[in-house]
């Protein structure tokens, strides 16, 4: 359902648009399919997606603001069904964007994939934030620390978080039956970031954009599952 949502706005980012817009399309979705939104209302947040266009990371608020050719978007949902939460996040291109924007996307994605790939049985928790660093940083890009991925269920947030950086080897077992989300949170500049005041916006402290990636995972016993994927 996350993967749908998600898809269905991917389809409607284009210059023009506005993140509000995108906002009530994702929200109409859940109440058609009697979905409870994750993050509206969490911690008073007060929207259902987190809309992050170019130098925003994470938790940006929904507007008015429409988005112009050029730009990138990032953007996090998450419900609840059935008493279970999913939870996911794209970075998606305006318009035509240029090649080291489009480079910051692909790696970023790829980050995300090195991660999963790194969510073994028996492996460590730290295999998947170095699998996650060491991807984003071989092409000169920098990884958030000020942010983390989380184990996820019944509640969005619960143990253990997943940093995305680190050694390897290092921290708690993974073991088959963990859930949990991984989300690279990957910087052409500086890895800083600072929160504005709204109280949940952060913003690179150098103004460069920002992409963010996220999955929500099973580990298997042969590997991780994705369950936020379409299957394409």
């Amino acid at each position: 359902m996350v993967a749908e949502v998600l898809q269905m706005l991917r389809e409607r980012v284009r210059p023009g648009v506005t993140t509000l817009e995108l906002d009530q399309l994702a929200e109409k979705q859940c109440v058609k399919w009697k979905a409870r939104p994750a993050f509206k209302g969490y911690g008073g947040f007060p929207f259902t997606i987190c809309a992050s266009p170019n130098d925003r990371v994470v938790h940006g608020f929904a507007n008015q603001d429409r988005l112009q050719d050029g730009d990138i978007i990032s953007i996090d949902f998450g419900l609840i069904f059935d008493g279970f939460y999913g939870d996911s996040a794209i970075t998606v291109p305006v318009g035509q964007i240029d090649s080291k924007t489009e480079q910051l996307l692909r790696v970023t994605k790829e980050s995300l994939d090195c991660g999963i790939a790194a969510a073994l049985p028996d492996g460590h928790l730290s295999d998947i934030s170095n699998a996650v660093q060491t991807r984003a940083e071989r092409d000169g890009f920098s990884v958030v620390r000020e942010f983390v991925g989380h184990g996820i269920g019944r509640q969005l947030h619960e143990d253990p978080q997943v940093p995305n950086y680190g050694l390897p080897g290092r921290g708690s077992r993974l073991k088959e039956g963990m859930t949990m989300a991984i989300e690279p949170m990957v910087n052409v500049g500086l890895p800083g970031v600072k929160v504005l005041e709204d109280g949940w916006t952060a913003v690179t402290v150098d103004g460069q954009f920002s992409a963010h990636f996220e999955h929500t995972i099973a580990i298997t016993d042969n590997g991780s599952e994705i369950l936020t994927s379409l299957g394409n």
